[in-house]
């Protein structure tokens, strides 16, 4: 199949077809250079294929063939369709001339935008060199000193198939925005920003995104973004690290469906970890226990201790219990542990334990 026909649909071509029929009143049709009708406002029947298919192989770029008048229509120097148009006159002539010239001009608009989709694809990628970058940059007029940043937005895997048009849709026309999809769960918006626009309408876009797909109950809708880049070549840069705040949100941050890269503090750099030093890690310090052994009181205990930044008395507060309670647990969890979590270097040792066990545990999914 020939690359032209992928990137203008049949129906597309046949509201073109209606359209310009209804203000010439000529009926016309385009047909596939072996003289396949694709799309006509007449029955398929009036045009013989080997005829069409003669005319496709001729020199000639216009034909009149039995009350017809045939016309080529070229992608650069590559024949991509026939043009029919029903009469024999110089009225009908001058119709199907101009409508082959629109029908051209619909061809190299929609090849621009196929071009662009598939250039955005391998620059996120990484398939392309530096200087190739540039040169297609500006071939297909993509500034490329612009402010952007990447988004990724993962859906349930049933999610509708006009999500994507959805996202088109909200971010309209802009030529500097890009809206594609490199899998069957994920829909990448490389987003450029305006002078001054941030993080916060970074997020701000994150939000309107996900208000348009819809959040999902089960939190199966995620979308994360890298860092602001400032110039096309580091498009790639934010791309991967949206991925990777996809992926480490799941881990530490389960109950966010915004996930900035930015905020993902001590979790990407435990996320890089290779499995076998996270293990020695544990067995290290807790020898042949794992900090997730704990009941869950004690869990419990811990977690709050460590958002109220190691403050005992607010702690105590929070859990409706008396301060020599939380102190009794505190001390037991020492003598079991050789941690003193009142102790900043030995909580930090801890919490950084309990975000690898976590990591762990999510790789083992991975792997079934």
């Amino acid at each position: 199949m020939r690359k032209g026909y992928k990137m203008i649909s049949n129906q597309i071509l046949q509201n073109t077809m209606e359209g310009l029929k209804n203000i010439s009143k000529v009926d016309m049709g385009v047909l596939d250079v072996e003289g396949k009708v694709l799309v006509s406002t007449f029955p398929e029947s009036e045009i013989a294929g080997e005829e069409a298919a003669a005319f496709a192989q001729s020199p000639a770029d216009s034909q009149t063939i039995k009350n017809y008048q045939f016309f080529k229509v070229y992608d650069e120097h590559q024949l991509e369709y026939i043009f029919v148009a029903k009469g024999d006159s110089d009225e009908t002539y001058l119709v199907g001339k101009m409508a082959a010239f629109q029908l051209q001009s619909l061809l190299t608009a929609y090849k621009e935008r196929f071009d662009k989709d598939n250039f955005i694809k391998n620059l996120l990628l990484d398939n392309l060199l530096l200087v190739d970058i540039y040169n297609r940059a500006k071939k297909l007029h993509i500034d490329i000193e612009a402010r952007r940043v990447v988004f990724i937005l993962e859906a349930s895997p049933d999610r509708d198939q006009g999500t994507l048009e959805n996202i088109k849709n909200l971010f309209g026309s802009k030529s500097g925005d890009f809206i594609t999809a490199v899998d069957e769960k994920s829909i990448i918006i490389v987003k450029e920003l305006a002078p001054g626009e941030d993080y916060t309408q970074a997020n701000k876009i994150a939000a309107e995104v996900l208000d348009v797909v819809g959040r999902n109950e089960e939190n199966m809708t995620h979308i994360a973004y890298g860092t602001i880049v400032r110039e096309l070549k580091e498009v790639s840069r934010s791309y991967k690290e949206a991925r990777m705040a996809l992926d480490v949100g799941k881990i530490f941050f389960d109950d966010r469906d915004i996930i900035a890269y930015s905020s993902l503090g001590i979790g990407r750099l435990i996320y890089q970890l290779p499995i076998p030093l996270c293990k020695m890690f544990i067995k290290e310090i807790f020898e042949n226990k794992s900090p997730d052994d704990f009941d869950t009181e004690t869990l419990t205990t811990i977690n709050k201790f460590f958002e109220n930044n190691l403050n005992v008395s607010e702690t105590s507060r929070q859990l409706y219990i008396h301060r020599n309670t939380l102190v009794y647990r505190l001390d037991k969890l020492q003598k079991s542990t050789g941690l003193d979590l009142r102790v900043f270097e030995d909580a930090i040792t801890f919490k950084i334990a309990l975000m690898v066990v976590r990591y762990m545990k999510y790789m083992e999914t991975l792997d079934y």
